[in-house]
């Protein structure tokens, strides 16, 4: 017999892994090598509980949109990495604060990080962007995945198995 805390890990891991092989899979299938960002978020937005999973999913993707916000208004703000990134995290842990996300506030600074920092030599706009559809698709990845693993009809209590009549 499985214990719970075991089942738990099990269901995690297989929610980290799917999330891993739908990154894999779609930017192998779309043609897009920035996929890191993507990766990232969804294992952001996945939580290893059942009990709040998708409230949990859904704060994590509020956070993130609030650091991809906070990310791209300092990129309008100011373009010097330093201040972008200090003042994107200032807002994003203010704004996190204001709309009662203090729990997601870690999952909205890496965004925020995200969005604000480039390689030398891309230019800033389509970079950010691009990332910020990354984080997006990510979240609504992670969302996806934890619909479906904590989803009224595909779950079935521990402690209870299946029955088959003859």
């Amino acid at each position: 017999m499985i214990t719970l805390n075991v089942k738990r890990l099990l269901v995690y891991m297989g929610k980290c892994v799917v999330g891993a092989l739908l990154v894999f899979l779609l930017s192998w299938w779309l043609h897009y090598g920035d996929y890191i960002w993507c990766l990232i978020s969804v294992m952001l937005v996945l939580s290893p509980d059942g009990t709040d999973a998708v409230s949990l999913a859904m704060s994590r993707i509020k956070a993130n949109l609030v650091g991809a916000g906070a990310g791209l208004l300092m990129l309008l703000v100011h373009p010097v990495p330093v201040v972008m990134v200090a003042g994107g995290i200032g807002i994003t842990v203010a704004v996190c604060t204001l709309l009662k996300l203090e729990p997601s506030t870690r999952t909205a600074l890496a965004a925020t990080i995200i969005v604000t920092l480039h390689e030398a030599g891309r230019h800033v706009w389509d970079t950010a962007l691009e990332r910020i559809l990354s984080v997006l698709a990510g979240c609504l990845l992670g969302l996806l995945i934890t619909f479906i693993f904590h989803s009224r009809f595909t779950n079935r209590p521990a402690e209870a198995p299946a029955h088959h009549e003859a």
